[in-house]
Protein backbone atom coordinates (compact mmCIF):
# COMPACT_ATOMS: atom_id res chain seq x y z
CA UNK A 1 0.00 0.00 0.00
CA UNK A 2 2.88 2.37 0.70
CA UNK A 3 4.14 1.83 -2.86
CA UNK A 4 0.65 2.59 -4.19
CA UNK A 5 0.46 5.84 -2.24
CA UNK A 6 3.89 6.98 -3.52
CA UNK A 7 3.05 6.17 -7.13
CA UNK A 8 -0.29 7.97 -6.89
CA UNK A 9 1.56 11.06 -5.73
CA UNK A 10 3.89 10.78 -8.71
CA UNK A 11 1.40 10.06 -11.49
CA UNK A 12 -1.12 12.61 -10.24
CA UNK A 13 1.36 15.13 -11.63
CA UNK A 14 -0.44 14.65 -14.94
CA UNK A 15 -3.43 16.52 -13.53
CA UNK A 16 -1.58 19.78 -13.01
CA UNK A 17 -1.34 23.23 -14.59
CA UNK A 18 -4.00 25.22 -16.39
CA UNK A 19 -6.59 23.42 -18.48
CA UNK A 20 -6.15 26.16 -21.08
CA UNK A 21 -2.59 25.02 -21.83
CA UNK A 22 -3.80 21.90 -23.67
CA UNK A 23 -6.87 20.94 -25.74
CA UNK A 24 -9.68 20.22 -23.30
CA UNK A 25 -11.48 18.07 -25.92
CA UNK A 26 -8.81 15.36 -25.79
CA UNK A 27 -8.17 14.07 -22.24
CA UNK A 28 -4.90 12.35 -23.17
CA UNK A 29 -3.48 15.50 -24.74
CA UNK A 30 -4.75 17.52 -21.79
CA UNK A 31 -3.01 15.24 -19.30
CA UNK A 32 0.26 15.26 -21.19
CA UNK A 33 0.21 18.98 -21.88
CA UNK A 34 -0.44 20.05 -18.33
CA UNK A 35 2.09 17.52 -17.04
CA UNK A 36 4.81 19.04 -19.18
CA UNK A 37 3.84 22.53 -18.02
CA UNK A 38 4.15 21.54 -14.38
CA UNK A 39 7.40 19.69 -15.03
CA UNK A 40 8.82 22.87 -16.50
CA UNK A 41 7.95 24.74 -13.30
CA UNK A 42 9.57 22.01 -11.16
CA UNK A 43 12.70 21.88 -13.32
CA UNK A 44 13.10 25.65 -13.19
CA UNK A 45 12.69 25.97 -9.41
CA UNK A 46 13.48 22.48 -8.08
CA UNK A 47 16.07 23.70 -5.57
CA UNK A 48 13.61 26.25 -4.22
CA UNK A 49 10.88 23.61 -3.81
CA UNK A 50 13.29 21.30 -1.97
CA UNK A 51 14.26 24.15 0.35
CA UNK A 52 10.67 25.13 1.11
CA UNK A 53 8.32 22.09 0.90
CA UNK A 54 5.31 24.30 1.67
CA UNK A 55 5.60 25.67 -1.84
CA UNK A 56 4.95 22.18 -3.21
CA UNK A 57 1.65 22.12 -1.31
CA UNK A 58 0.69 25.45 -2.87
CA UNK A 59 1.68 24.19 -6.33
CA UNK A 60 -0.39 21.05 -5.90
CA UNK A 61 -3.43 22.99 -4.74
CA UNK A 62 -3.19 25.53 -7.55
CA UNK A 63 -2.21 23.33 -10.49
CA UNK A 64 -2.96 19.68 -9.72
CA UNK A 65 -6.09 19.19 -7.66
CA UNK A 66 -8.41 21.36 -9.81
CA UNK A 67 -8.08 18.65 -12.48
CA UNK A 68 -9.10 15.85 -10.14
CA UNK A 69 -12.84 15.50 -9.50
CA UNK A 70 -12.44 15.38 -5.73
CA UNK A 71 -16.14 15.55 -4.86
CA UNK A 72 -17.09 12.72 -7.22
CA UNK A 73 -14.18 10.59 -5.96
CA UNK A 74 -15.12 11.33 -2.34
CA UNK A 75 -18.70 10.20 -3.02
CA UNK A 76 -17.44 6.92 -4.45
CA UNK A 77 -15.00 6.45 -1.58
CA UNK A 78 -17.81 6.86 0.98
CA UNK A 79 -20.12 4.57 -1.00
CA UNK A 80 -23.28 3.80 0.99
CA UNK A 81 -22.08 6.07 3.78
CA UNK A 82 -22.53 9.05 1.41
CA UNK A 83 -26.26 8.38 1.22
CA UNK A 84 -26.51 8.27 5.01
CA UNK A 85 -24.35 11.36 5.61
CA UNK A 86 -25.82 14.77 6.36
CA UNK A 87 -25.03 17.70 4.01
CA UNK A 88 -22.59 19.03 6.62
CA UNK A 89 -20.81 15.66 6.89
CA UNK A 90 -20.54 15.42 3.12
CA UNK A 91 -19.05 18.90 2.88
CA UNK A 92 -16.57 18.21 5.67
CA UNK A 93 -15.53 14.88 4.16
CA UNK A 94 -14.96 16.34 0.69
CA UNK A 95 -12.89 19.18 2.16
CA UNK A 96 -10.86 16.84 4.39
CA UNK A 97 -10.35 14.40 1.50
CA UNK A 98 -9.12 17.23 -0.74
CA UNK A 99 -6.60 18.47 1.81
CA UNK A 100 -5.40 14.96 2.66
CA UNK A 101 -4.60 14.42 -1.03
CA UNK A 102 -2.74 17.73 -1.11
CA UNK A 103 -0.69 16.87 1.99
CA UNK A 104 0.01 13.21 1.21
CA UNK A 105 0.93 13.41 -2.46
CA UNK A 106 2.63 16.74 -3.02
CA UNK A 107 6.08 15.87 -1.78
CA UNK A 108 6.21 12.81 -4.04
CA UNK A 109 6.50 15.15 -7.03
CA UNK A 110 9.74 16.88 -6.12
CA UNK A 111 12.05 14.44 -7.95
CA UNK A 112 9.70 13.62 -10.83
CA UNK A 113 11.18 14.20 -14.32
CA UNK A 114 9.74 14.12 -17.81
CA UNK A 115 11.45 10.91 -18.91
CA UNK A 116 9.40 8.96 -16.35
CA UNK A 117 6.01 9.62 -17.95
CA UNK A 118 4.52 8.27 -21.18
CA UNK A 119 0.92 9.08 -22.18
CA UNK A 120 -0.84 6.96 -24.83
CA UNK A 121 -3.38 8.41 -27.29
CA UNK A 122 -7.04 7.81 -26.48
CA UNK A 123 -9.59 6.85 -29.13
CA UNK A 124 -13.16 7.90 -28.43
CA UNK A 125 -16.27 9.29 -30.08
CA UNK A 126 -17.18 12.97 -30.18
CA UNK A 127 -20.04 12.45 -27.72
CA UNK A 128 -18.06 10.38 -25.24
CA UNK A 129 -18.21 11.74 -21.70
CA UNK A 130 -16.23 8.98 -19.98
CA UNK A 131 -12.96 7.39 -20.98
CA UNK A 132 -9.73 5.89 -19.69
CA UNK A 133 -6.35 7.46 -20.41
CA UNK A 134 -3.50 4.96 -20.31
CA UNK A 135 -0.04 6.04 -19.19
CA UNK A 136 3.16 4.42 -18.02
CA UNK A 137 5.45 5.62 -15.25
CA UNK A 138 9.07 4.58 -14.78
CA UNK A 139 9.98 3.83 -11.16
CA UNK A 140 13.34 4.55 -9.55
CA UNK A 141 14.53 0.99 -10.26
CA UNK A 142 13.72 1.31 -13.96
CA UNK A 143 10.62 -0.89 -13.95
CA UNK A 144 7.54 0.29 -15.84
CA UNK A 145 4.20 0.61 -14.07
CA UNK A 146 0.92 0.90 -16.04
CA UNK A 147 -1.24 3.78 -14.79
CA UNK A 148 -4.81 4.29 -16.03
CA UNK A 149 -6.82 7.45 -15.36
CA UNK A 150 -10.62 7.17 -15.24
CA UNK A 151 -11.90 10.43 -16.71
CA UNK A 152 -15.31 12.07 -16.96
CA UNK A 153 -16.31 15.19 -18.87
CA UNK A 154 -18.43 17.80 -17.12
CA UNK A 155 -19.17 21.53 -17.44
CA UNK A 156 -15.55 22.31 -16.51
CA UNK A 157 -14.06 19.89 -19.04
CA UNK A 158 -12.28 16.59 -18.46
CA UNK A 159 -11.30 15.60 -14.92
CA UNK A 160 -9.83 12.45 -13.43
CA UNK A 161 -11.86 10.68 -10.76
CA UNK A 162 -9.83 7.51 -10.26
CA UNK A 163 -6.28 6.30 -10.83
CA UNK A 164 -5.63 2.59 -11.36
CA UNK A 165 -1.97 1.77 -10.75
CA UNK A 166 -0.78 -1.67 -11.78
CA UNK A 167 -4.37 -2.91 -11.41
CA UNK A 168 -5.00 -1.26 -8.02
CA UNK A 169 -7.77 1.35 -7.92
CA UNK A 170 -7.19 4.47 -5.82
CA UNK A 171 -10.93 4.88 -5.16
CA UNK A 172 -11.54 1.21 -4.37
CA UNK A 173 -8.61 0.93 -1.95
CA UNK A 174 -9.71 4.03 -0.03
CA UNK A 175 -13.35 2.93 -0.05
CA UNK A 176 -12.39 -0.37 1.59
CA UNK A 177 -10.24 1.32 4.23
CA UNK A 178 -12.64 4.16 5.02
CA UNK A 179 -15.69 1.89 4.92
CA UNK A 180 -14.28 -0.48 7.53
CA UNK A 181 -13.20 2.39 9.76
CA UNK A 182 -16.53 4.19 9.48
CA UNK A 183 -18.38 0.98 10.37
CA UNK A 184 -16.26 0.71 13.52
CA UNK A 185 -15.96 4.32 14.64
CA UNK A 186 -18.62 6.33 12.85
CA UNK A 187 -18.32 8.95 10.13
CA UNK A 188 -17.86 11.96 12.43
CA UNK A 189 -14.84 10.45 14.16
CA UNK A 190 -13.22 9.54 10.83
CA UNK A 191 -13.79 13.04 9.44
CA UNK A 192 -12.37 14.65 12.59
CA UNK A 193 -9.25 12.50 12.34
CA UNK A 194 -8.84 13.40 8.67
CA UNK A 195 -9.20 17.08 9.47
CA UNK A 196 -6.35 16.76 11.96
CA UNK A 197 -4.10 15.22 9.30
CA UNK A 198 -4.64 11.51 9.95
CA UNK A 199 -4.83 8.79 7.30
CA UNK A 200 -7.26 5.91 6.95
CA UNK A 201 -6.43 2.65 8.69
CA UNK A 202 -3.83 0.69 6.73
CA UNK A 203 -2.29 3.75 5.04
CA UNK A 204 1.30 4.74 5.79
Amino acid sequence: MKILMTLIGTVMLAGGASAQEAPATDPAQMLEGVARAMLKELDTNRAEYRKDPAKIDALVEKDLLPHFDTEYAARLVLGQHWRDATPEQRQRFVSAFYHSMEANYGHSLIDFTGDRLKVFPTKMGADTDRTTVRTEVKRDNGSIVPVNYSMRRGPDGWKAWDVVIDGISYVKSFREDFGAEIDQKGLDEVITRMESGGKPAGKS
